[in-house]
């Protein structure tokens, strides 16, 4: 049988049970979306309890483009996050509400703007400049894409050109994590990114760093739970 997903209504480290609405706690997901799995992984850092209710992406069409689930989320995308009464439809803007709000664990290093900004500098590196482009809507919509390989090689390329840029950046500050050694906003985007270089046939060894980062983040327990081969919806024999 499959592993629950959902995590233990407590922070992971401190132990602390919140009190901030998180028993109403619902994300939208898909098993191996990169932005659902981003939240996943903050959640579970954040020790926020929450429900997962899946969104097929494919079946009948796809089940974003319900006319129901349309209504929570306009853009018809996954991940939605329904937390303290508000709903949100961006995962970076879920990255950063949880921050705000459940600050143990912090994905922001405090009294130190230009460290923010780096980290910043990373995430979006890879949310706006690098997955957005290898997304198979994005693929099936550029006209000179007309085969298999033409998009495999398009999502290969543009993937090597962001990793090249983060690993230029995270060579001069990692540790065990992309900035020295604590879990930061950079290393909840790095890890699904990785998994999509992989899944694109992407030559890793020529990102050391980033090698070296991503095996210490792949054993860290919020990070299994939240990875795709943990998810309820994750189809059989996939």
């Amino acid at each position: 049988s499959r592993k629950n997903t959902h995590v233990a209504g407590k922070n992971c480290v401190t132990g602390r049970k919140y009190s901030m609405g998180d028993e109403g706690v619902i994300l939208y997901t898909y098993w191996r979306s990169s932005c659902s799995w981003r939240v996943r992984i903050a959640l579970n850092i954040k020790g926020v309890e929450f429900a997962s209710r899946p969104v097929h992406l494919v079946k009948d069409g796809g089940e974003q483009f319900k006319e129901e689930y349309a209504k929570l989320n306009p853009q018809s995308k996954v991940p939605t996050l329904i937390i303290d009464g508000s709903t949100f439809t961006q995962s970076i803007a879920m990255l950063e509400y949880l921050e705000e709000t459940r600050p143990d664990n912090a994905l922001l290093p405090s009294g130190n703007p230009s460290l923010r900004a780096q980290i910043r500098q990373v995430v979006n590196i890879i949310s706006n400049d690098t997955q957005p482009l290898q997304n198979l809507s994005v693929i099936k919509a550029i006209e000179g894409l007309k085969d298999a390989e033409a998009k495999m090689n398009w999502a290969k390329r543009v993937i090597s050109d962001g990793l090249a840029a983060v690993e230029s950046v995270i060579r001069k500050t990692a540790g065990v994590c992309c900035f020295g050694d604590s879990v930061t906003m950079a290393d909840i985007c790095l890890v699904p990114q990785i998994y999509n270089a992989n899944r694109f046939g992407v030559e890793m060894a020529q990102y050391p760093t980033i090698n070296r980062v991503h095996e210490h983040l792949s054993s860290l327990e919020p990070f299994i739970k939240a990875h795709p081969d943990n998810q309820q919806d994750k189809p059989e024999g996939m």
